[in-house]
């Protein structure tokens, strides 16, 4: 471990990066950078160490990359899945966490509501990290700026420009921009805008890092000479009923060619996946040479490696 850049976390549980400081960022980012660079070399820092996976909704990305992360860190995972029966449906979630600290040395949830975390976290007397919630999606604004500082070598000053849904994902790109002085529009037909609690949580946030944060409902605008554009798929998961009435109210929100060139001639394309060519993003846009999706992707499983070092080494 001493090979590493180890910086302890100033907090016990990951739930959001909106309780992060600046040195926690710092010390995710080089654990995350350093164990990327070292893959082979790394693979005894979570040796005897065991990690509760438990999860309410699909995953591809979040349950594969923690369960190599753990693999490839010398640590095992068990995966529990509780897609047809919510949390605390036939044990209480107090019950749960107090049996599961006893256990395992850590536990990654993915929940339908947010308060479920912090249910878990407040009764386990291990680290709980958020691996989805209907409120923030942590783990995936972790990955889009270590891509972007993996890009562009610093965010600070850089805008980002995200248009569609006002979701568990934006909130964390929100969050997560303000802590690192990137400017961030977020464009959302009007109804589907962010959760005014996070805008003006991170507004304040940005009077001391320099971050401008603008809400819009003009793509257009939004794009403008942004240095990278984001979106998200139209209806999340649990909005399926959804689906038919968004795609009709996002029509006019679709991240394509012509969007893409409003913004500067090297911007980049990011979306958290799953996507849906032809919806949200356009299949030249998706799949052509401004798309870092799968660096980003990639991402995932190096910053989650950092978290889990950081948190249950």
């Amino acid at each position: 471990m001493s090979t590493l850049p180890l910086q302890p976390l100033s907090v016990d549980d990951l739930l959001c990066t909106s309780a992060l400081s600046a040195d926690d960022f710092d010390s995710v980012f080089a654990t995350a950078a350093a164990l990327k660079a070292g893959r082979e070399t790394h693979t005894d820092l979570l040796g005897n160490r065991r990690l509760a996976m438990i999860f309410e909704k699909d995953s591809l990305r979040t349950r594969f990359t923690f369960d190599i992360g753990m693999q490839d860190l010398g640590g095992t995972a068990v995966f529990m899945d509780h897609r047809d029966a919510r949390l605390g449906s036939r044990e209480s979630v107090k019950d749960m966490a107090r049996n599961l600290e006893r256990w395992v040395h850590g536990i990654v949830a993915r929940t339908y509501k947010h308060k479920v975390l912090e249910e878990i976290a407040a009764n386990a007397d291990v680290p709980v990290i958020n691996g989805l919630s209907d409120f923030v999606h942590p783990c995936q604004s972790l990955a889009d700026f270590l891509t972007l500082r993996e890009k562009w070598g610093s965010v600070q000053g850089r805008t980002l420009a995200y248009v569609g849904d006002g979701n568990n994902t934006c909130h964390s790109l929100i969050h997560t921009a303000a802590k690192l002085g990137t400017h961030i529009r977020v464009c959302s037909p009007e109804g589907y805008e962010p959760n005014s609690r996070v805008v003006n949580e991170a507004m304040r946030t940005a009077q001391e890092t320099g971050s401008e944060i603008t809400i819009l409902n003009d793509p257009a605008a939004a794009a403008d000479g942004a240095d990278a554009v984001y979106t998200d798929v139209w209806a999340s998961m649990g909005q399926e009923d959804e689906i038919e009435e968004r795609n009709g109210v996002f029509a006019d929100y679709q991240v394509d060619a012509a969007l893409m060139a409003r913004a500067k001639p090297d911007a980049l394309f990011m979306h958290c996946l799953p996507a849906h060519r032809g919806w949200e993003v356009s299949q030249e846009v998706m799949d052509g040479p401004q798309s870092v999706v799968y660096d980003i992707a990639e991402n995932r499983l190096h910053v989650q490696k950092a978290l889990l070092v950081l948190l249950i080494a």
